[in-house]
């Protein structure tokens, strides 16, 4: 546990950090701390951060800088964000006050991360509006083997094509009469509607069509998520010109697979999806974001009081929080305004 002369070293150090991305001495630290502490006991307290593994020094310098664990402590206990207006936010970006039309979804989600990416001068990222996975026909067709196609057409026509792979072999009949049932009391429904009503009347249900059943909720599911998941990024080349890793080819090289991996974005931001307000990820804590160098600062946005999709900042671990949450927290309205029905 931190004391609180601890807490204020910390976070004027990570401050100071973050402003000039140049490790930290004991005397910067003294002035920035506005502590009355002589230059050995503010050694001392770095050396108990460094020790708790808050702050690490570099091999080329006599400074320290924070650490992921540190950052998360800063961000969690010690960050006030500034209550910034859009047009606060436009003015610090030399730009007139953002607005996103509310015409066609596609375009607010495009506008949306180029305002994110603009105002945080990193990348901007906003996952499109889920759709609900229905499905208005299902088809069964017998490859042999054991191997069984699955087609499914969503209301909108769209059609997607998986293979599943069964336990047992099932002939062209059985198929037919699992398709016939599930068009004829399940169309319509989702796939989550289907799932849950498969579980309450699996019993009613023979053995060999209720496990193909499941089978074929499963990977409609999957099919359908994919078919409608998309991310928009804006920005990447902001990074091109960050300190932290314009230095570093084998660090943007990295990142920039990233972005081309709109799969692995998609998991990024799917766990925003499922929380309130905004959060946080800080580089290397954790699977979320695997790259120590990293952070994301995400949000949900709605449809009509519905989350439907996520948006948020990537960038350095070395950036404004308080800023950045603002920028994500005053896109993420925008969004939902201009999407909502008025």
């Amino acid at each position: 546990m931190l004391d609180d002369r601890a807490k204020i070293l910390l976070k004027a150090l990570v401050e100071r950090y973050i402003a000039d991305g140049q490790p930290v001495g004991s005397r910067t630290l003294s002035r920035a701390s506005g502590l009355d502490l002589s230059a050995a006991t503010i050694r001392n307290v770095m050396a108990d951060l460094e020790e708790l593994g808050l702050i690490v020094s570099p091999h080329t310098s006599a400074g320290r800088v924070p650490t992921p664990k540190g950052y998360r402590l800063f961000v969690d206990t010690m960050l006030t964000a500034r209550p910034v207006s859009l047009d606060g936010l436009a003015a610090e970006a030399g730009e007139q006050t953002p607005h996103l039309q509310p015409d066609q979804p596609q375009r607010v989600i495009a506008n949306a991360a180029h305002l994110l990416s603009d105002l945080s001068q990193f990348v901007g990222v906003v996952t499109a509006p889920r759709k609900a996975s229905v499905f208005r026909h299902i088809e069964f067709v017998r490859l042999g083997d054991k191997r069984v196609l699955v087609i499914l057409v969503a209301p909108d026509g769209d059609v997607q094509n998986r293979v599943i792979f069964t336990v047992q072999d099932y002939t062209q009949s059985q198929l037919v009469e699992a398709s016939n049932i599930l068009n004829a009391h399940y169309s319509g429904l989702t796939i989550d509607e289907m799932r849950s009503r498969l579980k309450t009347e699996v019993e009613q249900l023979r053995a060999d069509i209720a496990t193909l059943m499941s089978q074929a909720v499963q990977v409609g599911g999957e099919a359908m998520a994919e078919s409608t998941d998309q991310v928009v990024v804006s920005g990447e080349r902001n990074l091109l010109t960050v300190q932290d890793f314009s230095n570093d080819l084998g660090s943007l090289r990295r990142l920039f697979d990233l972005f081309e991996q709109k799969t692995q974005l998609m998991r990024l931001l799917d766990g925003s999806s499922r929380a309130e307000g905004v959060r946080i990820y800080i580089g290397g804590e954790s699977q979320v974001v695997p790259f120590e160098e990293l952070s994301v600062v995400s949000a949900p946005y709605e449809i009509n009081g519905q989350v439907v999709g996520t948006l948020g900042v990537i960038g350095p671990t070395r950036m404004a929080y308080d800023r950045m949450i603002e920028i994500v927290d005053i896109t993420s309205r925008l969004v939902s305004n201009a999407l909502s029905v008025k």
